[in-house]
């Protein structure tokens, strides 16, 4: 039997993935960043000086995704890598300058995008989202 594209909840998430990363990439691409980096800078912008494990762990993403998206961030000039005095196999990561002096213009285009993104819910209608998309999270983690 055939599943309707509609019907299909993966489907349904992808394609508003796909969609919220567009908008979040028009939005971010002017201050060069991209929807990839978004997360970890997120987290760095909250404690600076994270481990790439450390960042994997807090975003959710494998050791070889986030070193791919470490080097665009160093290349792009928003990270620097420090080692670890102690253990020269561990580096820091830290936010450059640049990436500190574009913190609130970046969270800014964020929080309008998702403004956007619930736009037309209620406060009530976007609780529910949230609750709703919590328990689905919790249901697929391990």
């Amino acid at each position: 039997m055939a599943i309707r594209r509609l019907d299909s909840l993966g489907y349904q998430l992808g394609l508003l993935n796909r969609l919220y990363d567009r908008r979040l990439q028009d939005a971010l691409a002017p201050l060069g960043v991209a929807p990839g980096q978004f997360p970890a800078l997120v987290m760095l912008f909250q404690k600076d000086g994270l481990t790439q494990a450390d960042l994997c762990r807090r975003i959710g993403v494998e050791q070889p995704t986030m070193a791919n998206t470490l080097n665009r961030m160093e290349r792009d000039g928003l990270i620097r890598r420090d080692a670890d005095p102690a253990d020269k196999r561990r580096t820091f990561i830290y936010l450059t300058q640049k990436a500190r002096a574009a913190q609130d213009t970046v969270m800014n285009e964020a929080r309008k995008v998702a403004t956007q993104a619930v736009s037309s819910l209620s406060s009530t209608e976007q609780d529910a989202v949230f609750n709703l998309l919590n328990k689905l999270t919790d249901n697929l983690k391990d």
